[in-house]
């Protein structure tokens, strides 16, 4: 009997193994339509890929943001990527997450060689080159050149109605065993300002 539970569970992990623990995949390019229920994104590497957006899955629209207006103590995304010449850090993406983001320093994909740095920002300073920031991310610390003109954006509360064929979104999308995708958290631009992630 437990042998045959047994062959009963791993048959069922085969076949839902994957899809309950495959990674999100991050969805970024331009809006081509929506139906209301899914999402027609032409990606920046050039497919054409289909998102379902659930009823319940929450949608932001994209606001411009100034390092100014980001403050100590707040909770930080900074996507870098290490400059050759030194190996210093560069911002190439900034912008306030929630606090109940998970800290640390992992590999991205917004460019090859990208890191994301999800971090309590603890100060800024004035750097050559732009400014500095400095990041604890619970296990290290690190400081971040951000030079003049790095792109930042914050979300803020949006619907539906605002994703639009012309649109630049952002999905984080969790991909199905059949390679089907469907979003967790969907971001649109808005008045011109895109997701900068």
């Amino acid at each position: 009997m437990k042998k045959t539970a047994i062959a009963c569970f791993l048959g069922l992990f085969g076949l839902f193994g994957t899809t309950a623990f495959a990674q999100n995949v991050n969805v970024r390019g331009t809006v081509t339509a929506f139906d209301g229920q899914v999402i027609s994104v032409k990606a920046r590497d050039g497919r054409d890929l289909q998102v379902a957006l659930p009823d319940n899955a929450p949608v932001s629209i994209t606001k411009s943001l100034q390092l100014t207006d980001l403050k100590q103590g707040q909770t930080v995304g900074v996507t870098t990527i290490r400059r050759a010449a030194d190996g210093l850090l560069v911002a190439i993406d900034v912008r306030p997450i929630p606090a109940t983001a998970p800290p640390g320093l992992t590999p991205f994909d917004l460019q090859p060689g990208s890191t994301m740095t999800n971090a309590v920002l603890e100060g800024v300073i004035q750097a050559a080159g732009g400014q500095e920031l400095l990041l604890n991310y619970k296990t290290g610390s690190v400081k971040v050149l951000v030079p003049e003109g790095t792109p930042m954006s914050q979300a803020a509360p949006g619907a539906r109605s605002d994703i639009k064929p012309g649109e630049t979104v952002f999905v984080v999308a969790r991909p199905a065993a059949d390679g089907k995708l469907t979003a967790v958290r969907t971001q649109v631009s808005k008045d011109g300002i895109k997701p900068t992630q």
